[in-house]
């Protein structure tokens, strides 16, 4: 399938799926230096066409905004390859990652690398989000 032809969600989830195997790194933006999770997010979506702007510095979410949603992502139900999802790992600990056919794609700190992870996803979904950016002249 073209880039064009692909779905908008699809093309999320192959740019996340490209970066399985980058290493992790708390608060890293550049593939080549290392993700995190909110990294992993908004270079995935960057690479499938989004406007997005990560701050370069943020706290970790402990009942804060760590990960700024870009105008064009739109709450849903999660349930579609390409939907970002916000996970609560523990009660003091938010994780971002992406949706996969079955599973998802996201920065694990224990493996040190971005992964794809078969299966049910392992936290509770708080939020989700789509990428649905408004239709624009140029054909999108």
């Amino acid at each position: 399938m073209t880039g064009a032809a692909r779905s908008r969600g699809e093309r999320v989830l192959a740019a996340a799926q490209d970066l399985v195997g980058v290493r992790f790194r708390p608060q890293g933006r550049d593939p080549a230096l290392g993700l995190d999770c909110v990294g992993l997010v908004a270079v995935a979506l960057a690479r499938a066409g989004a406007q997005v702007a990560v701050p370069g510095d943020y706290a970790q979410a402990r009942g804060r905004r760590a990960f700024a949603v870009p105008p064009d992502l739109h709450p849903c139900a999660g349930e579609a390859a390409g939907d970002v999802l916000l996970c609560r790992v523990s009660a003091a600990q938010l994780h971002l990652a992406v949706r996969a056919r079955d599973g998802i794609v996201h920065a694990d700190a224990q493996a040190r690398r971005v992964v794809a992870r078969p299966g049910a996803v392992p936290w509770p979904v708080e939020r989700a989000w789509r990428w649905t950016p408004a239709v624009r002249n140029e054909g999108d």
